[in-house]
């Protein structure tokens, strides 16, 4: 199944990112679009595998701000351990690479005593909302390396997240502070990044393999799991469990991949390996707004957001054990 990653209104092109590891661009008009053998490849020597992972799946990329010359930029991170930072110069992808995923503690010793660094498996990434040069990685060993463009040789911080792969990282639209991640080990986590350990742990009972955050409040997400279902969160109702859990798909054929919110209408869309994408309405019950009182306007907007937010996790650090 390829990814549409973003409609471009000036050029009107489709970027994917294909298992034949290489970056195509195609018009969207164009008839050929049924055919992506037919497409007009871009070579991309910088995503080339150098090591089989346990899952085979499409590499993720990011779109970025356009550079200083206004060319179209976005970033990839593969099974090679490389982030790659790409420019469309023209007709020509242009590539550097940004960090390497070096698994610590894991050099050995090769021919003439040189050191042999083994690379981590790059699984999924998010860039912070605000602070630009600012990223997460999730990797196939269950580590998550929080990472800057300034920095090509070392992390800003390392998690050990999960005991599987991680398969989606996301940082919450609100709160600066707050991330969340999936993983094969069937746990959805949610984490405050300047903190080694999770504050909310979930165990869905199957692998999960992504979650998004709604964009309309900072408590709720949904989460995907190769079982079929898809799994509906609101941590300011009940931190918990999930507020509601609906198969979509038949488990046995089956197996859910992505999750994602409409940014305006109260809908999601899930998508499945076989290259199906089912829309889900949400019910009223799923998206209470706050009640208004006599007499008192209902506060609204991001700074009512992060505090929402804020209370729940001063609540989960006042009873964690000091290390």
């Amino acid at each position: 199944m390829m990814m549409l990653l973003k409609i471009l209104s000036t050029m009107r092109m489709l970027l994917t990112n294909t298992g034949t590891k290489k970056v195509r661009c195609c018009p969207s008009g164009s008839s050929k679009t049924t055919k992506p053998s037919a497409w007009r490849s871009l070579p991309s020597a910088g995503i080339q595998s150098t090591r089989i992972c346990l899952q085979w799946d499409m590499a993720p990329v990011k779109w970025q701000k356009d550079d200083m010359d206004n060319n179209l930029n976005f970033f990839s991170v593969s099974s090679d351990g490389r982030i790659v930072s790409w420019t469309l110069v023209k007709s020509e992808l242009v590539h550097t690479d940004v960090i390497k995923l070096k698994v610590e503690s894991s050099s050995t010793e090769g021919l003439e005593g040189l050191q042999l660094h083994t690379m981590g498996c790059g699984t999924a990434f998010d860039f912070h909302k605000e602070i630009d040069y600012m990223f997460l990685v999730g990797t196939e060993e269950g580590k998550i390396y929080k990472c800057s463009k300034s920095y090509s040789s070392q992390f800003l911080d390392t998690y050990d997240a999960h005991n599987m792969a991680v398969d989606a990282v996301s940082w919450n639209p609100y709160h600066t502070k707050v991330f969340m991640s999936c993983s094969s080990d069937w746990t959805v986590k949610i984490w405050d990044h300047t903190i080694k350990t999770p504050m909310f742990i979930y165990d869905l009972n199957s692998a999960v393999g992504d979650v998004a955050w709604a964009p309309y409040s900072s408590t709720v997400f949904a989460a995907v799991t190769t079982n079929g279902k898809t799994h509906v969160f609101d941590l300011s109702i009940n931190k918990y469990e999930a507020i509601c859990n609906q198969p979509v798909v038949a488990k046995k054929k089956n197996k859910i991949t992505h999750v994602q919110f409409n940014p305006i209408h109260p809908i999601i869309i899930v998508g499945d390996d076989r290259g199906h994408v089912t829309c889900l309405k949400l019910s009223p019950n799923l998206r209470k707004m706050p009640k208004e009182k006599k007499g008192q306007e209902v506060q609204k907007g991001p700074a009512v957001e992060i505090a929402k937010l804020d209370k729940l996790l001063n609540l989960v650090r006042e009873v964690k054990p000091k290390v």
